[in-house]
């Protein structure tokens, strides 16, 4: 089963963070580049994909003209913000985020044609809507790449985002598409973006494709083993053809912008999940999201990259001792799921 990664020389420096972030998040990108990468190539069938910028017109998939042009400007501009104080302009930013979405689309036209496995860690922006920017993300590759995908033939297309923010731009532009939507993500008050409860589920075509598993703080492992399971078994009455994965890193343990509590055994435990549907055919596209401490974050993508395609690297992980939660955080997770099970049996 081959590995397709994307690659860009400006990969290793893209972000649209604050200054204060930029180092954690860029970290990321080299670690995995720079020390993954090459013992992934060493044991793995891996190809690395050069990226190339695509048409500007394929971010409509997804965004209104109004608002790239906005991004096209304050990009020549440089100076700025993008939205209300996450995401700054810079000189260039326009065509930085052109190129990062270029990766996923790109990785999304291959495996629709040949099947595999595809990772863009300069991928996953997922908080950004049809007319804003939001948290980090500029445009929403994931929402561009599953209706380029829905639009050119395939039927049965699931989005399973495990980042720990809710991914409130993929749900806004894809709301009321027939294409499935899972979020796993902390939840709590005054936490960012402040949506994805277990009520919003799709309207029109997308009723019931939509489907959020908001985790209390601080969630460990034995949660998330409920989540995932969950997760599993919409995935196996729902039967798709291909799956996108946000994978951000920010839910592991001492995330400085986060508060959860998973190890590398959750994202473990996760992958080995993929790697079924993989096993089957199923083409299976990742994209980096978010994640702040950049060893561990560059790690968990090189073991997830691995495990997904059948092949676990030992030295990659689980190392991690598993993390168990408070009863009642145990008990509040239960009863979402079970609604959201009585919810999903009526119509998905």
């Amino acid at each position: 089963m081959e590995i397709l990664v994307a690659w860009h020389k400006e990969y290793r420096d893209i972000s649209f963070t604050p200054p204060s972030l930029k180092d954690r998040w860029t970290g990321s990108r080299r670690v995995f580049y720079d020390r993954f990468l090459p013992l992934l190539q060493s044991m793995l069938p891996l190809r690395i994909v050069e990226v190339r910028p695509i048409q500007e017109d394929v971010l409509l998939l997804a965004h209104d003209e109004k608002y790239v042009s906005f991004v096209r400007e304050v990009s020549r501009i440089g100076v700025g913000l993008l939205d209300y104080g996450d995401t700054p302009a810079f000189p260039g930013v326009y065509e930085k985020a052109l190129l990062a979405v270029s990766g996923t689309f790109m990785l999304a036209d291959f495996l629709r044609e040949r099947g595999g496995i595809g990772f863009n860690p300069q991928g996953g922006f997922h908080h950004a809507r049809r007319s804003s920017a939001g948290g980090f993300c500029v445009f929403n590759d994931i929402a561009i790449a599953a209706r380029h995908l829905s639009r050119n033939g395939v039927q049965r297309i699931a989005i399973v985002d495990i980042d720990a923010h809710h991914g409130d731009g993929t749900q806004e532009i894809l709301y009321r598409d027939a294409i499935l939507k899972i979020s796993s993500h902390g939840y709590g008050y005054g936490f960012y973006p402040g949506t994805g409860w277990i009520d919003e589920l799709g309207e029109g075509e997308g009723q019931c494709r939509n489907i959020n598993l908001p985790m209390p703080f601080p969630s460990g492992d034995d949660v998330f083993r409920l989540v995932l399971a969950f997760i599993d078994e919409i995935l196996e009455r729902y039967h798709p053809d291909f799956i996108i994965v946000q994978a951000g890193g920010d839910a592991y343990k001492g995330d400085p912008l986060v508060g959860l509590r998973l190890t590398d055994n959750s994202y473990y435990a996760f992958s080995l999940m993929l790697s079924r549907y993989a096993s089957k055919g199923i083409p299976i596209l990742m994209t980096g999201g978010g994640g702040y401490q950049p060893e561990v974050v560059a790690r968990l993508w090189a073991l997830m990259l691995a495990c997904v395609s059948g092949k676990c690297i030992k030295e990659l992980g689980p190392i991690d001792r598993e993390t168990v939660s408070e009863p009642g955080i145990v008990k509040a997770m239960q009863s979402r799921i079970e609604h959201l099970r009585k919810k999903t049996a009526e119509c998905l």
